[in-house]
């Protein structure tokens, strides 16, 4: 495997443009490729039309076009083309999944099961199905990060409509039993809807096996563009949802609304990339994960949020006690990277993921999440692990608290109160 920097940067535009760069937020948004973006200059260049409109050449071909990236697409996870509905991303796509599936069988119940850690466009369509008058259970997450099929048979109830669980973890990378829990709700007949936005490209999926109704998908989790999702919706057994968008029935009247083209072309070569080099990424990033975490583990309370048996190894998220998770994030020069979910990264609240898992507001603010991809580097490892342990070195010099820990104070014991009077 070719690991030099300017081979597998270069293959990336912006990585392309800044070498220097150790991109780390690949759970945020992967880069997108050369081929891609190539792909859709072509269609800028040569069929921009709409699609499925007009009987002349280039409609026809753009329509084709449009058609192969939404074969490409299922091919990825297993699906028929008919069961690809194209949306705007995969928030689009959960609120499609959850509020339609909601109104379509709101009648059957209004009992909804999700957990405490799932996506933002997971748990926010449920508090606004709450103002309707539908009821959501929120599941803790066990130690590791993981909702279990035991988890979800405790809290099903006979006016159960929907389960909606992610199928890997955002923050964590943890990986969830979507076999069981299908399963489990194929047998009870209730839908089962999967936000595997981080999954693909990283897990082998195949939906002709595997029980789930509703799978929501992400282009530029996997190497794609922005602005591009889509909604796998099963056909047999059928799942039925409600369209939230209307304006002439587009997607089989799923979602209407012109179907953006240049897009729609860049997500189906992304996942065609996808299949075709899934055996090679996951190598890749299996190798980097671990290189790091051996760096890591070098340093004295540092403590890994989630599993390390299941999850994938595209993410890494590890808190070092006694360190502020910004400040080591400013510190690190030339590294992308995060200290919790992209979507919520902007509010200086702890991560609610690990809140959930039980993680103290300490941990969770010094909290890092490194996301490797197709782009990161052995040079962006050890250059990055370098830095890092001589950063935390540093800033816990600065560390009062550090100070106490070494001098064998135990900070869980100690009375803040008295020491302040």
């Amino acid at each position: 495997m070719d690991n030099t920097l300017n081979n597998i940067k270069s293959v990336f535009p912006t990585l392309d443009n800044n070498h220097n760069l150790a991109y780390f937020d690949s759970a945020a948004s992967t880069q997108t490729h050369y081929s891609v973006t190539k792909a859709m200059s072509h269609y800028y260049d040569h069929e921009r039309c709409n699609v499925h409109r007009g009987d002349y050449p280039i409609s026809r071909s753009a329509s084709d076009k449009v058609e192969t990236a939404r074969q490409q697409v299922a091919d990825l996870i297993g699906a028929d083309p008919r069961e690809i509905v194209f949306t705007s991303g995969a928030t689009e796509a959960d609120n499609l999944a959850i509020k339609g599936t909601a109104q379509f069988y709101e009648t059957n119940g209004k009992h909804i099961i999700t957990s405490k850690i799932e996506h933002k466009a997971v748990l926010d369509p449920c508090r606004e199905l709450e103002r309707d008058g539908f009821e959501i259970t929120y599941l803790e997450p066990n130690e590791d990060g993981i909702i279990t099929a035991d988890m979800i048979a405790e809290a099903i109830r006979e006016d159960t409509i929907l389960v909606s669980i992610m199928y890997i973890n955002n923050e964590l990378g943890t990986l969830n039993d979507i076999e069981g829990i299908g399963k489990l709700c194929f047998d009870k007949k209730i839908v089962f809807h999967v936000d595997a936005a981080q999954a693909t490209g990283k897990v082998k999926i195949n939906l002709e096996e595997l029980p789930v109704n509703l799978m929501s998908l992400s282009a530029h989790k996997t190497y794609g563009p922005k602005g591009i999702g889509a909604l796998y919706i099963r056909r047999k057994p059928r799942s039925r949802i409600r369209a939230q968008m209307h304006g002439g029935g587009h997607e089989r009247g799923n979602r209407s609304g012109t179907l953006p083209t240049h897009q729609i072309v860049g997500m189906g070569e992304a996942y065609r990339i996808a299949k075709e080099r899934f055996e090679q990424d996951k190598a890749h990033v299996d190798m980097l994960h671990d290189r790091l975490l051996e760096r890591v583990n070098e340093v004295d309370e540092v403590y890994l949020n989630g599993s390390l048996n299941h999850k994938v190894k595209n993410i890494l998220n590890v808190s070092f006690n006694f360190i502020e998770g910004e400040s080591l994030i400013m510190a690190l020069e030339n590294v992308a990277v995060s200290s919790g979910s992209a979507c919520t990264s902007a509010t200086l609240e702890p991560s609610y993921v690990l809140r959930a898992l039980g993680r103290a507001d300490e941990l969770a603010h010094s909290s890092i999440r490194f996301s490797f991809g197709r782009q990161t580097t052995i040079e962006d490892i050890d250059q990055t692990a370098d830095t890092l342990l001589d950063v935390v070195e540093k800033l816990r010099q600065l560390s009062p608290l550090w100070d106490m820990y070494q001098d064998g104070v135990d900070m869980e014991a100690f009375n803040w109160d008295e020491y302040m009077h």
